[in-house]
């Protein structure tokens, strides 16, 4: 398992009955997570400072509680690099804090390639891998179907000192944009896919994992450059172990690449490790070319 493990700002405090409780620089919050079927020692809910629980509703959904005042925005540092939160619908602050792994990854390939890197991130919701590959050098195509999510990614670019980087911003369906691209004969250097299980376009456009995915890492193979650096696929579908990842890229991709698959996860202070879905990468960087 690759862990997450060289935050400062963000940690997992505990875990049990189906929630885990965290430490967002200086607040703290309860948010469900599915992965955790077990016990806990200590009633989560008994930790003393927490300042808002993410209450689930019996129809569906839920709402946040709050117990302390939080902002309706607030700031998280990773690195140099900075990052705009608020707590919004269904439990979520607008940032995954298990992909500094892969943020990490990706800036010392690029830093080490020595060339001009264009990066396609797709699904790239706030954008941390974005603001991770514009601060290592490269160029960034971030597209995402929510105009919001588009825009907090832009203020993430900011708020990092990178607004000057190179950064196209597209609000579209993925893969219709995939599919015009290559039309266009464009092509990028590294590609990054971060799909959601289930989702809808910004024109309704169906997405579900399990139907979508090999048709879009083949379109991922034929946008990838004759020098390619890097693809990266995360998937947080259960049932979609990592050998069924590493399958779907190795069928897709232009040989050469050393491809490895496992779960990503973040350590927690009880001395456990929460994991948080899996990663599949695929390293170009000692391909000889072709």
């Amino acid at each position: 398992m690759r862990i997450a493990s060289d935050w400062k700002d963000y940690e997992v405090i505990a875990t049990g009955d189906g929630e885990k409780l965290e430490r967002w620089g200086e607040f703290v919050f309860l948010r469900p997570d599915p992965q955790v079927i077990w016990k806990s020692e200590t009633p989560l809910r008994s930790y003393k400072g927490v300042s808002a629980i993410y209450e689930r509703s019996s129809t569906g959904g839920g709402h946040w509680n709050f117990k302390s005042r939080v902002p309706e925005e607030f700031t998280i540092c990773w690195r140099n690099l900075k990052f705009k939160l608020k707590l919004m619908g269904f439990k979520h602050t607008g940032l995954f804090p298990e992909q500094a792994v892969n943020w990490a990854r990706m800036i010392n390939l690029i830093e080490n390639a020595n060339r001009p890197i264009s990066v396609l991130n797709l699904f790239a919701y706030t954008g941390g891998a974005t603001v991770a590959c514009l601060s290592a050098g490269a160029s960034v195509c971030h597209v995402d179907s929510a105009k919001a999510m588009v825009d907090r990614a832009g203020d993430n670019i900011k708020l990092s000192g990178l607004a000057d980087k190179p950064v196209r911003y597209i609000i579209d369906d993925c893969f219709k944009f995939c599919a015009r691209e290559l039309k266009r004969g464009k092509k990028y250097d590294a590609i990054i896919l971060d799909p959601p299980s289930f989702g809808r376009g910004p024109n309704g456009e169906m997405w579900k994992i399990e139907e979508g995915i090999c048709d879009l890492t083949k379109l991922v193979g034929q946008l990838l450059s004759d020098n390619p650096l890097f693809v990266c696929l995360n998937s947080y579908t259960t049932g979609l172990q990592p050998a069924v990842m590493k399958n779907i890229l190795t069928l897709s991709l232009p040989k050469g690449a050393e491809i490895d698959s496992d779960e990503i996860g973040l350590p927690t202070k009880e001395g456990l490790v929460l994991p948080q879905g899996c990663t599949t990468f695929a390293d170009f960087s000692k391909r000889t070319k072709q």
